[in-house]
């Protein structure tokens, strides 16, 4: 993985090798400006991976052997040799556990900066005093730091970027969805299609459901991570068909045992009764969709679900599915659900849960009010918000395009700089406001209120003794996830990262978790802190 870099980081790498520099100390942290989808929140994600490419971190024989051919001649034969033998066994690197909610810096136009005042006390500098310094100060919280040799923390920039921005971008996408659809909604990711290549896709499936997500339909998804996959039925399959004739084999036995029924003609049967139910013309239902359906049914026979829209939903794919349903039915089966993929889903959720309802009341079949009904078809978190505003049926929704590209924001704008070299914190300091770094290496506490919610994240520098706190405070460091040496707590399975996830957005108040203009969550620095930026600013001017 360590050719996964960018050329420049290279080239640094050299002049710091050149000038006696590579071996010198230093601390990064990997942060992100401001909250995606204007948010206040991120989910940490990617941190698992990221350390399981430092162990990896090397140069093999042949990347040396590219790298003599793409850096500049005057390079010197003694840097290659270097490379050959560098590994990360001295970086450290600390992070918030995966899946937990994290946080990019206070709103300018709303909340001052603040500054720890000690004895649990948090108060808001004015702007003005200590001369303007904090006037700009707006605090990033890092969720990733790094320590190690110079020259490798820098190397390890670019590929820990990558490594995060996206995973973290999408699992915060779908927690959103997950927050708009409500916890008893189940959420499958179908992006596969959609997604920017094969990596793209295999990451939108794991962080997705990291996320919240129930399920995927990405199978090599399930086979890497163990996330359960699920599908049925396509438009195609439906259109393949023509008329009851070609379905193969026709019986099916019953679930009880017995002798095997002919299916298509106990569904044709029954196709008569359920329109006359619905009054609907029987003539009017697509022979080569009832064809499908019942041979789709005979392969899954407990797994049968009805693709309801290839034709006309009232008139032809919902009598087809209940006369196969009911004729399942008969044979001690149950069909598992529906789905639409167009139109107007919520009204027609409302429609479709009506007609089973009557089925089910009278074919006295009672589980059949209770059939599942999942929709898809660009579904967006605008989309949600009208399911909610509407009312709906709907018990299962399908997100693909609008959860896997992230078109309301395609990158999270992570980033990594140096806070400390060889001993001496560093910053950057630029006439952009928002691009000016907090120096030193840091230790981050967040502070809880009464009702069990976050209410701010506290930045101390690392040398700094833990902060006193009131009794109606309750602080928590956030945890160190390991070292590339060795793991100073095992790593979670997907699925504890997944449920960690979701304790971590139920903790958020209701202020911080809206997703349309929530109040943004406040970040405070200690006054030694402070005082290290009112230094260092004043040194450079």
């Amino acid at each position: 993985m360590a050719p996964l870099t960018d050329f420049y980081q290279l080239t640094m790498a050299y002049g710091h090798w050149r000038a006696g520099r590579h071996r010198l100390p230093a601390a990064a942290e990997l942060f992100f400006r401001r909250g995606p989808f204007r948010g206040a929140f991120a989910l940490g994600a990617g941190l698992a991976e990221g350390l399981r490419c430092l162990r990896a971190f090397r140069f093999s024989a042949a990347d040396v052997a590219y790298l003599r051919s793409v850096l500049p001649s005057t390079t010197e034969d003694a840097f290659f040799d270097y490379l050959a033998t560098l590994d990360a066994s001295e970086v450290t690197v600390s992070a918030v556990p995966e899946g937990s909610v994290v946080f990019a810096r206070v709103g300018r136009a709303r909340y001052p900066p603040l500054l720890w005042r000690g004895c649990g006390t948090v108060g808001s500098h004015v702007p003005g005093e200590d001369g303007d310094v904090t006037a700009w100060l707006s605090p990033q919280v890092p969720f990733l730091q790094v320590k190690g040799p110079l020259l490798v923390v820098q190397l390890l920039e670019t590929m820990l970027l990558c490594l995060v921005n996206y995973a973290s971008l999408v699992a915060t996408n779908a927690a959103r969805f997950r927050l708009l659809a409500g916890p008893d909604m189940k959420l499958m990711e179908i992006g596969l299609r959609r997604a920017q290549g094969p990596d793209g896709a295999l990451s939108a499936s794991k962080y997705s459901y990291i996320g919240g997500f129930d399920c995927t339909s990405n199978v090599l998804a399930g086979k890497l991570y163990g996330i359960p996959v699920r599908g049925t039925i396509a438009h195609s399959f439906i259109m393949s068909f023509t008329s009851l004739e070609e379905v193969q084999p026709r019986e099916l036995l019953p679930l009880a045992g017995g002798e095997p029924v002919d299916l298509p003609a106990l569904a044709k049967s029954l196709l008569q009764w359920v329109c006359e139910l619905l009054q609907t013309p029987p003539e009017k239902t697509n022979r080569g969709e009832l064809a499908a359906f019942v041979s789709y049914a005979i392969s899954f026979p407990h797994d049968f679900q009805g693709l309801l829209d290839t034709y006309c939903v009232r008139r032809s794919g919902l009598p087809n599915f209940c006369a196969v349903a009911l004729a399942l039915h008969q044979l001690g089966y149950r069909a598992i659900g529906v789905r639409l993929d167009s139109g107007d889903l919520a009204q027609q959720s409302k429609e479709i849960r009506k007609v089973l309802r009557a089925c089910g009341a009278h074919f006295q079949v009672p589980w059949f009010e209770t059939i599942p009904i999942a929709v898809s078809n660009d579904i967006s978190e605008q989309s949600l918000e009208e399911f909610s505003r509407e009312g709906s049926e709907i018990d299962m929704i399908g997100v693909g395009t609008n959860l896997v590209t992230c078109p309301l924001q395609p990158s999270l704008g992570c980033v990594y700089k140096l806070v400390e070299v060889n001993g001496s914190p560093c910053m950057k300091l630029t006439e952009d406001e928002e691009k000016m770094t907090i120096p030193g290496t840091k230790t981050i506490y967040r502070l809880y209120d009464v009702a069990g919610h976050p209410f701010m994240d506290l930045m101390a520098l690392e040398e700094e003794p833990l902060p006193s706190a009131g009794q109606e405070l309750a602080i928590r460091v956030l945890g160190r996830l390991g070292e590339t040496s060795k793991v100073c707590e095992p790593l979670p399975s997907l699925p504890e990262v997944r449920s960690h996830a979701q304790v971590s957005l139920s903790l958020l108040s209701p202020a911080h978790r809206r997703l349309h203009e929530p109040q943004p969550y406040p970040v405070a620095v200690t006054e030694r802190l402070h005082n290290l930026l009112t230094e260092l600013r004043q040194a450079t001017q």
